[in-house]
């Protein structure tokens, strides 16, 4: 078993989805990402519910969470994490197209970590992806009550 925590990606988006695992992968992080594509699933994963019940408990370096998302939205995400006490300590870094000042607000109410405008143009948002990865994963000190976060593996939650 490995002492680096996993990145934890929510995102239902195909092509942000591609763009994003390929900036963390040339970040070259030693973190697994593991992808989420709903809420429901993120949670599953999250609470180690589910599909997920027997995964390893090992809590997520970061979750890179979008917020328009099916079946659970990210600020219902959000809340469920921040407000369980085995969870609240793990990094949520919001990553969201919506320029929506209310979003941004109830993002920060709710406990989130960062909030993170996705940019248009594709160079910014590749520099911005590797540049989230590399504090969050890597200079960013951990919770005391949880381990700290070798090449990057991708798998499906």
């Amino acid at each position: 078993m490995t002492d680096i925590n996993p990145i934890l990606l929510v995102e239902d988006n195909p092509k942000d989805l591609e763009l994003t695992l390929a900036a963390l992968d040339r970040s070259q992080l030693a973190n697994e990402v593991i992808v989420a594509r709903d809420g429901a699933e993120a949670l599953d994963w999250l609470f180690s519910t589910g599909a997920h019940r027997n995964r390893n408990h090992s809590d997520p370096a970061v979750v890179l969470l979008d917020l328009k998302l099916p079946k659970i939205d990210g600020l219902q995400v959000l809340e469920r994490v921040k407000s369980d006490p085995d969870l609240k300590h793990v990094p949520i870094v919001m990553l969201t197209a919506s320029k929506e000042e209310s979003d941004l607000v109830r993002s920060y109410q709710l406990g989130v970590n960062a909030f993170v405008v996705k940019p248009v143009d594709f160079k910014e948002f590749f520099k911005a992806i590797q540049e989230i990865g590399m504090f969050w994963a890597i200079l960013n000190e951990p919770h005391p009550f949880r381990p700290k976060s070798t090449p990057m593996k991708v798998t499906q939650a």
